[in-house]
């Protein structure tokens, strides 16, 4: 995919939050290191982009073919009762696609995740536990299916 790779680099404040469980077509697949929320990041490894509309019209096509996938897959393996998607980028200006699985009656609901609770960062076990769990959902984003 054209522009892809080319100089990007991860947003360091994203580095220090995610864990690395892989790459698709377009994107860094990053897991928020926060075990309170079923949580993945789809980070477009595209140099200097902050919003949607400053990829390409394929490299968008690409994104939300990616989200769609990645989203389902999400709901699939946790039950949610409702994904956020959402590409906020207050903080981190890189351009960046949230996927958190949400359940009526979470600590959080029906508001936002962000500032409800302090990050709980996975245990190693928990970490290997929801790794392994997303694995099949990564495997399909990797492959491009």
């Amino acid at each position: 995919m054209s522009g892809v790779g080319q100089s990007f680099v991860l947003h360091e404040r994203l580095a220090a939050d995610t864990v690395s469980l892989g790459q698709s077509r377009l994107c860094e697949i990053r897991l928020m290191n926060d075990s309170n929320w079923p949580w993945v990041l789809l980070v477009p490894r595209v140099a200097g982009v902050r919003e949607i509309y400053q990829l390409a019209p394929e490299q968008q096509r690409q994104l939300l073919a990616e989200s769609s996938l990645l989203g389902e897959g999400m709901m699939e393996l946790f039950g949610g009762d409702k994904l956020n998607v959402a590409a906020l980028g207050n903080m981190v200006p890189q351009l960046h696609l949230h996927h958190i699985v949400r359940f009526d009656g979470d600590p959080a609901w029906p508001g936002p995740v962000w500032g409800k609770l302090p990050p709980q960062a996975y245990s190693a076990d928990e970490l290997a536990a929801v790794t392994g769990r997303l694995e099949p959902v990564i495997k399909t984003l990797e492959s491009g299916s």
